[in-house]
Formats: structure tokens, C-alpha cells, sequence
């Protein structure tokens, strides 16, 4: 079993969106036995929230069903995830400062934009101050980031379905 985390800043908006789409591509994929993933914020902002109600009814547009609470990441996120996949340069800084506080100094840790050839270095921009356009523009790049990290996570690990 392979295990993806998804963070952002807060866990409201752009993490659990992105666990929600990678979740329903694995199900009608049939990958679903092959993979578990969660989402978790580098603050603590909205602990135990649920996500933005943008992010929602973005899931909702495609037909994504959301199901999460919000969380901060934690020592044993290093330890379990086999992916750790931030969203933008701030939450990789966090999450790297935390991989060596926690005692994991050599894990690895993604961009989620760098799956997608030409986009390395870009962030999955933060939506949360904006409006619903910000919520529809992540779910794009979301979608395409998360379609090349199946990618390139199956023919790693040669998963043929």
C-alpha cells in the first residue's frame, strides 16, 4: 500500500482537494486497493474544520465527493507517508524544517506542480482569500498535477491495472 499526504497551509482549501481528486481517481481506476491518502495543513489554524464551503462546492461541481476534517501534520505523517506532497514554497520550508525536528532528516519531500513537466517550482496558488474563480483555477491544476503523479507513482512502483 502506497501512502500519499497532501498539505497545505490550513487543510481547508487546497490539501483536501486534492486528496478528494486523487481519491476518485483511483476509484474509478481501480486503483483504490493500491494507494491510502489523507491531507493536513502545516498550521493550526482549522483543526478539526471542515473544508472551505468554496472547496466544496467545487467538489461538488465534479462530482468529487469530500470527506475530510482539518489537521496539522504530525511526527508520525514522516514515518508513515510514503509521499509528502506540499502545495506551495511555504508549506515545503515548513515541512522540511519539520522533517528534521521530527527526526526524519532524509525524507523526501514534493512539489505538487513539479509532477507536471514545465511546471517545477510552481505553486498550487492559495485560494482562500479570494473568490470561487481561485477554487476553480486550483481544481485545474489539481487535476493535471495529480493525473501525472498517478503517473509517475504507478510506473515507479509498476502498478498495472
Amino acid at each position: 500500500m502506497i501512502r500519499v499526504l497532501f498539505v497545505c497551509l490550513g487543510n481547508i482549501c487546497r490539501s483536501p482537494l486534492a486528496e478528494a481528486i486523487f481519491d476518485h481517481k483511483l476509484k474509478i481506476s481501480g486503483l483504490n486497493g493500491h494507494f491510502k491518502s489523507d491531507s493536513a495543513g502545516t498550521s493550526d489554524f482549522h483543526i478539526g474544520e471542515l473544508p472551505d464551503e468554496r472547496t466544496i462546492q467545487c467538489a461538488i461541481k465534479y462530482e468529487i465527493p469530500i470527506n475530510h476534517r482539518g489537521r496539522q501534520v504530525n511526527r508520525t505523517d514522516f514515518r508513515d507517508f510514503d509521499y509528502i506532497i506540499a502545495m506551495d514554497d511555504n508549506n515545503l520550508r515548513n515541512l522540511n524544517n519539520l522533517k528534521v525536528r521530527f527526526g526524519y532528516p532524509k525524507k523526501e519531500i514534493h512539489l505538487m506542480r513539479d509532477f507536471v513537466p514545465g511546471s517545477n517550482g510552481l505553486p498550487v496558488p492559495d485560494p482562500y482569500y479570494g473568490g470561487q474563480d481561485g477554487f476553480e483555477e486550483i481544481y485545474k491544476i489539481l487535476d493535471e498535477a495529480i493525473d501525472h503523479f498517478l503517473t509517475n507513482v504507478r510506473e515507479r512502483h509498476q502498478i498495472y491495472v
